[in-house]
Order: C-alpha cells, then structure tokens, then sequence
C-alpha cells in the first residue's frame, strides 16, 4: 500500500477512536450530575452503568462478523457514526426514564467496538505495507492510535469542565456528536485492507468454484475455501483460535472490571472514598489521562522490542497495585493525583499492545470477528464490576471496598492470566 493511504487510515483510526472514546467516558463522567437531577441514589447509578454494559456486550459482539462481512472501511463508518448518535440521543434519554436511556446507551457499544475494528484495520493495513520501519516500529505506531483512549477521556473531562456551567450536561453530549459526525464523514475515503479486498474476492469466487479461474485464484493464494466458509463465531473456540480467545478474552474481562471502576466511574469513586469535590476530581481526570497517554506509548514502545504479552502482564499487575495504594492512601490531593496518574499509566497503557496483539492472533477470515468475541468480554467484565459494586453499596459498604475487589484486585489478576497467552512473532502476521 501507498504511505500516503496508510498515514491516512491512521489518523482516522486515531480521531475516530478519540470520539467514540469521548461519549462513551462522557457518559460515566457526567453520571453523578445526571443522577443528582432525577434523584438517583449511588446503588441506582451503578446499576444503570451495568445494565448499560449489558447492552454494550452485546452490540459489540455482533459488530465482529458484520465487520468480516462488509469490510474494515465500512465498519469505522458504522461504529464512530454510532457514537455519534448515541451521544445526541443521551441528551434526551435521561429525562424520559432509566429503561429508554438504558437502551439509548447501549448504542454506545458500536462506538467501544470501534476500538476493534481499528485493531483490525490497521493490523491489516501495516502489514501490507512495505516500509520496513513501519514494520519494525508498528506496535509504537499503533500506540499514538489507542492512546486515543486517555485524549478522548481527557477531552471528556476538560470540555466538561468547560462546558458543563455554560450548555448543562444535556448540551454536552449534543456538543460530542459532532465531531464524530465529521470523522464518519471522512471514513468513506479510506482504502480497504488489501488482505480483506483478497478475502472478498476468494469469497465471490467460491460460489463458482467449478470455474477455473477461481480455483487457480485460490491456489494461487492458498486460501481454504471451506476453512473461509466456516468461518464465524465458532472459528474463534477452535484450533489455535481457542487459546487466544480464551486468554486474551479472560484477561479483557478481569481488567474492563477495573476499567469500569476507574475509568468510566472514575469520578464518583474518587469524590466518594477521598471527599474531593466534583470539579477538583475532573482536575485529576485531566492530570491522570495525561498520564495515561504516555502509558500507552511506553508499552507500545517496549511490546515491539520485548514482546506485547510480557508488557501487557507486567503493567496490569503493576496497575492493581497503584490503584491499592490510591485507594487507601492519604486523602491528599497530590498523594491521590500521583497513585491514580500511575494507576492509569499501567491500566490503560496496555493497551496498546494488547489490541494490536489481538490483531496479531487470528487469521484474516476471523480477524474481526476474534477480535469481536476478545472484545465483548469487556463490558462483560464492566457487568460483573458493576453489579458487585452494586451489591457492596446496597448493603452499606462503601466505595472503597467495592473498588478494592472489582477494581484492583481483578487487575492484577488480568495480568497474571496474560502470561498463558501465545507469543506471536510479527514478522508472521499476513
């Protein structure tokens, strides 16, 4: 492929990750405020948060075979268009009842699956590229995309700060739609993965098969007509398939407990266990997704030079462990600033090797949809994280606590069980 082409999928990966990532932190954001409004007690609002994962589980989940289906191009389109109009729906939703905004906010499920479809993409698009520093510095690359993540969070937090007393919070979603409009917009320019066009094509021809044309093609290629066939969710629990699925989305659900606790309700559990007020807990926001940024170029950094499982098991075990300290530490504003900047650095920074990882172990014809199975494991976890915390809160116990075992805990957990992952050696992937 063209550097050009491929500069470009890039930064649309990078800006259609950042906005989708905006609505979908904006909301948990703004969830204290929303929940002072209509009277939500703290036990209310994280069950909304869970039931919201459940309907983000599953929209992310079907968005993986669509992707193999209609292409990488197309479903950048569908999953940052999707935040789009999940954030300009919020705006409404809240006022007519925690059932309709329930089901507005599953939608945002289109806008979590983007991240996978950028994995896709991109582990596709560098691939097929022939500038050999690219392919030594790949992972890196990929790391200035997914640390799209901590900008769209800070964006969350500092436009919220801003525009929160001058539009309300109804205005701030209305507000977040837009530029995600703008990127889907400017998706339908993209170039299609090669090894996606091929796989399409080797589709078309299979249905004349009897042709030979189309048997030369795939001989030419090597591709499995009835491998391609049988591809889907079942794909993704057979063969060498099993064991990336099984422990990549093990460790995607043990650590989305800890992202739904930290991240996406970052600001309640800081207000709650160290009695810093709302605007002061945005500050922190702000300060510790910086943070997080340069936690998502270190690991991409390292991954390319010692491996993306090690990096990614020793952050996580690490990042439980900053997370303990903040938890029970002092409630000193510079003490918890500090402990959750590195929380952040080692829970988020990870990822940037982990997507692009997941990329890297599967074949094309379930690139996406793998990737899909791995990737609704997290809102999962978010369930299990949010309805634990609800439990502890509904029986008087404090955020603390409930942080402590589905926050950190499962954090380092998520790290250790990465070790039973399958190193993938780049230079493979096709």
């Amino acid at each position: 492929m063209l550097a050009s082409e491929v500069r470009f999928g890039t930064w649309i990966a990078f800006f259609a990750w950042v906005f989708a990532v905006y609505d979908f932190v904006l909301f948990g954001t703004l969830l204290p405020k929303l929940g002072a409004e209509f009277g939500w007690s703290a036990a209310h609002q994280a069950a909304i948060a869970t039931w919201i994962a459940t309907g983000t589980a599953v929209v992310a989940l079907l968005i993986g075979p669509v992707v193999d289906k209609v292409g990488r191009r197309q479903g950048i389109m569908v999953t940052v268009g999707g935040a789009a109009i999940c954030s300009a729906l919020t705006a409404v939703g809240g006022a007519a009842g925690s059932v309709v905004l329930v089901l507005i906010r599953s939608m945002s499920g289109l806008g979590y699956a983007e991240e996978a479809v950028n994995a896709t993409y991109l582990t596709e698009l560098y691939a097929a590229t022939d500038d050999p520093r690219l392919a030594r510095r790949r992972g890196f690359i990929y790391s200035l995309v997914q640390g799209g993540w901590p900008v769209g969070a800070l964006l969350a937090a500092a436009l919220t700060a801003i525009l929160l007393p001058l539009i309300g919070w109804r205005g701030c979603f209305v507000f977040a739609a837009v530029p995600s409009l703008v990127i889907a917009f400017l998706a339908r320019k993209l170039r299609e993965s090669p090894q996606f066009e091929l796989q399409r094509e080797i589709g078309r021809l299979r249905k004349s098969r009897q042709e030979n044309a189309g048997r030369a093609l795939a001989q030419r290629h090597a591709v499995d007509y009835e491998g391609h066939a049988s591809a889907g969710f079942g794909a993704a629990f057979r063969g060498p398939a099993l064991r990336a699925t099984l422990t990549l989305g093990g460790g995607f659900l043990l650590n989305w407990s800890t992202i739904q606790i930290f991240s996406v309700l970052g600001t309640t559990v800081i207000t709650s266990v160290h009695h810093i007020s709302f605007n002061n807990s945005l500050l922190i926001l702000i300060l510790s997704n910086l943070a997080g940024y340069c936690g998502y170029l270190t690991h991409g950094y390292f991954g390319d030079r010692i491996g993306r499982r090690n990096v990614i098991a020793l952050g996580w075990v690490l990042g439980g462990i900053a997370f303990t300290a903040m938890l029970y530490g002092p409630d000193d504003i510079v003490f918890v600033v500090a402990f959750y900047s590195l929380g952040l650095f080692f829970l988020t920074g990870p990822y940037a090797a982990l997507l692009f990882f997941m990329g890297e172990s599967f074949p094309t014809e379930i690139r996406a949809t793998g990737g899909a199975v791995i990737h609704c494991m997290g809102p999962v976890g978010a369930i299990l994280a949010g309805s634990g915390a609800t439990r502890f809160l509904a029986t008087g116990a404090g955020w603390q606590s409930a942080a402590f075992w589905f926050g950190a805990v499962p954090c380092v957990m998520s790290g250790v069980l990465m070790l039973a992952a399958r190193h993938v050696d780049p230079a493979e992937v096709k």
